[in-house]
Order: C-alpha cells, then sequence, then structure tokens
C-alpha cells in the first residue's frame, strides 16, 4: 500500500440520533465554484484521503442513502491517480491540454491539493500534490516514470497540437502504428507520460504480428 495512503484518523466525537459516521467527512464548509464543489477541510484533516475516493466521489448523496454503490456513477474499473508537485497548475493544464473537466478538489490546510477528479472524456483522472512527509512523490522528483496514460481521442493530430501547445512536451511524433492506430506520446510538464491515439483501421492479429515484423525488419 502507498505510503500516502495511510487511515485517517480523525478525533472520536460523540453522535447524536441517527448520525451517520462519515457526517464529520461529509460536513466541511462547501460552497460551489461554477460547477465544481469546492471543500475546505477542517485543519485536523492534515493526510491524503486516498482510501476515501469512494465515498468522496458520490458527493454528500453518501449521507442521505444508504444503498451506496460499490463502483460510484461514472467510474470505470480503472482509474488512473497521479501526484504532481503543484496539482492546482496540473489541474489547469490537463484542462488547457486535454478538456479536463473539474469534478471536485480537496485543499489541505497547507493550501495543497488533498484529493482531485478531472473528467476527461469518458474517464475520470484523480491527482494530488506531493507529500514529501508521506513519501509521496511524482515522477519529475523521481526522475522519470514507468507508466504511460493512454488516451483515445477522435482526432489525435489536432489534441496533440493542443497538448503541445498547451507545454506538453514530443517524445513520439504522431505515426501511423502497424496496429492500426494513429499514434504519438507527449511528456506532460509534471513528469507524466502520455500517448494519444485515434483508431485507423480494423486489422487481424496475424496482419498486426505481420506489421510489426515488416517494422523490425525496416529497423537499421
Amino acid at each position: 500500500m502507498h505510503a500516502a495512503s495511510q487511515a485517517l484518523r480523525p478525533q472520536q466525537t460523540e453522535t447524536h440520533g441517527t448520525a451517520h459516521p462519515y457526517s464529520k467527512i461529509f460536513f466541511p464548509e462547501c460552497r460551489f465554484n461554477g460547477a465544481v464543489l469546492v471543500v475546505t477541510l477542517k485543519t485536523w484533516l492534515a493526510q491524503p484521503v486516498f482510501h476515501l475516493t469512494n465515498l468522496l466521489l458520490q458527493g454528500v448523496a453518501v449521507m442521505s442513502s444508504p444503498a451506496v454503490k460499490p463502483i460510484p456513477e461514472g467510474m470505470h474499473s480503472l482509474t488512473p491517480y497521479l501526484v504532481c508537485a503543484n496539482a492546482a497548475n496540473a489541474i489547469a493544464f490537463y484542462v488547457k491540454a486535454f478538456n479536463a473537466v473539474e469534478q471536485f478538489r480537496l485543499p489541505a490546510p497547507d493550501g495543497r491539493v488533498m484529493h482531485a477528479c478531472l473528467k476527461i472524456g469518458d474517464s475520470m483522472l484523480m491527482l494530488t500534490d506531493e507529500w514529501p512527509e508521506h513519501q509521496t512523490f511524482g515522477p519529475n522528483s523521481l526522475k522519470g516514470t514507468p507508466v504511460t496514460i493512454h488516451h483515445y481521442v477522435e482526432d489525435v493530430d489536432a489534441s496533440f497540437r493542443q497538448a503541445v501547445e498547451a507545454g506538453a512536451t514530443v517524445t513520439l511524433p504522431v505515426t501511423d502504428m502497424f496496429w492500426g492506430d494513429r499514434y504519438g506520446q507527449v511528456k506532460d510538464p509534471f513528469g507524466h507520460s502520455w500517448s494519444l491515439a485515434t483508431h485507423k483501421r480494423d486489422l487481424s492479429m496475424e496482419e498486426i504480428q505481420a506489421g510489426m515484423r515488416d517494422m523490425q525488419c525496416g529497423q537499421p
């Protein structure tokens, strides 16, 4: 388990009547910034709250209904969770580069982003700030990343240009690939690797394997 996902241990308080056990989590100060719910956490919530992700995605609705969905509405089985030095800037970049739509963010008392959720296309992306005190670092601090986030788009050439104009660095120019995708890769300013693709041709496995052999034979 990631060091930064240590269990949150808020001070124990008495509950009265039928108060929900998560009431201390879901009744901090709340305000709406446009369509985005902005939550200011109590000062005693001083650690990243990764293990509350599913509950947070349910929002205050979890307070009013015992029938909580095991997989929150709009979520898929797998969701990238990125660590970014200066997550607020990362959110702004993903909005500009990938047309992300911010769903919510939880600022920590010191101003860092404890947890945020964006929507890109039909999928969610979660992120948090670096937390050196919990040994949680982004790829720039770690001098690289072994992970690439794959992003299918309608027009890879246009989306690739948009990402580069927003500040991404080209690591692989857009190319027609042997598996049937038009595909390229960029690195974002926070060290994360992204591949962008548009599917162009439906190929059999035999055709893909033949294309791979032809590509390898053509290499010096």
